[in-house]
């Protein structure tokens, strides 16, 4: 085939997943360096995209929320694609959907992994790894990567990477000013009273993924008494139940980034200030490692292979357990795979985080 001219990128859907996408997306811009590359991604996930210079377009969408919606939405953004011409598109996703979109606009050549039963929607596929039928735990980093290295890039760079746009830092400062903190004090490289550190106790995927909110709490607490941390809680309106009960749990204040108005777009500048993360295996654990910050990710449920960063500044603390890890979204018997981490477990990881990456806070 000739070189491409217009290529569209289907996006995951997810945020951790978008994030893990960015070495692939980087390769791909090395590969087709003056190819016209479009990024095809939910609403949601827009501000992961903000100030990269990978891409030409941004092409965004929303799901609709009936059967009827979605359907009239997917011919809606086909046309939309269709008038584009792209000849070669990339599907990030495994779904049916985003292979059929593309069919639907007329994109003669697309490339994607094999699953989902689309296969006869793909001009080349690739074949997942599987054992007896079962898919084998791969890391989506790699996952994404091979799509590229199959198109011709040799790039074995895996390093996740993310930006930072001036409206977005705007938007952090002015979301730290509101919570009652001086801004100033909260930038890298310089020099506070102690650790900014950042809690994020949901997850989209489903509860099981969640450490419990009294765990979080205990840990919090202990980091302002021995550490003289400021400590901040993140999540989504959803999780709003989830953050509530982590406030109660605890005996010193803790901003609450959602009450105060937080974007994914200043969620990524504040991140990016903080010292130390605490998380489930969630979206801002992979944002954190793009920006170099110090996660400690509680794993219950799912498999850590899946989402493996080889982030030399996370700690990933976890019990085995018979049944685990399940990958359920709830779990079916009594939760032990998080139940059993204690907070003493991940205070010390995160204090070991933090005295190896001598914060200067």
């Amino acid at each position: 085939m000739a070189e491409p001219r217009k290529i569209l990128v289907v996006q995951p859907s997810w945020v951790g997943d978008a994030v893990m996408a960015t070495p692939a997306l980087r390769a791909l811009r090395e590969l087709h360096p003056k190819a016209e590359i479009a990024y095809l991604a939910r609403r949601y996930v827009k501000a992961i995209y903000t100030g990269m210079t990978w891409y030409d377009k941004l092409i965004t969408y929303r799901t609709g929320r009936t059967k009827a919606k979605a359907g009239k939405g997917t011919l809606r953004l086909a046309a939309r694609l269709r008038a584009r011409k792209f000849d070669l598109a990339i599907l990030l996703p495994n779904s049916f959907r985003s292979a059929l979109l593309c069919k639907m606009a007329g994109i003669k050549k697309v490339v994607g992994y094999e699953r989902d039963g689309r296969a006869f929607l793909l001009s080349d596929r690739l074949l997942p790894a599987r054992d007896k039928g079962k898919y084998l735990p791969s890391p989506i980093l790699r996952y994404y990567m091979g799509i590229v290295q199959y198109l011709g890039s040799r790039s074995r760079d895996l390093k996740m990477e993310l930006f930072v746009t001036s409206s977005e830092k705007r938007e952090a400062q002015a979301i730290l000013a509101r919570a009652g903190l001086d801004p100033e004090l909260f930038r890298p490289g310089s020099k506070g009273s102690g650790p900014l550190v950042l809690l994020n106790p949901g997850a989209q995927y489903g509860d099981a993924k969640c450490w419990l909110p009294e765990h979080f709490a205990e840990a919090a607490d202990r980091l302002i008494e021995e550490r003289n941390a400021t400590v901040l809680i993140s999540g989504t309106p959803k999780e709003r139940r989830i953050l509530d009960a982590v406030h109660s749990h605890m005996k010193h204040a803790a901003v609450d980034l959602v009450a105060k108005g937080i974007t994914l777009g200043a969620l990524k500048e504040i991140i990016r200030r903080c010292d130390l993360m605490i998380t489930n295996d969630t979206g801002p654990r992979h944002v954190a490692a793009a920006f170099n910050v110090p996660v400690v990710t509680i794993f219950g449920p799912t498999h850590p292979e899946w989402t493996e960063i080889n982030f030399a500044k996370e700690r990933r603390v976890s019990v085995k357990v018979f049944c685990g890890p399940c990958q359920k979204k709830r779990c079916p018997l009594d939760h032990r795979c998080m139940t059993r981490v204690s907070p003493g477990m991940v205070v010390d990881a995160g204090t070991e985080l933090l005295s190896i990456c001598g914060h200067v806070h």
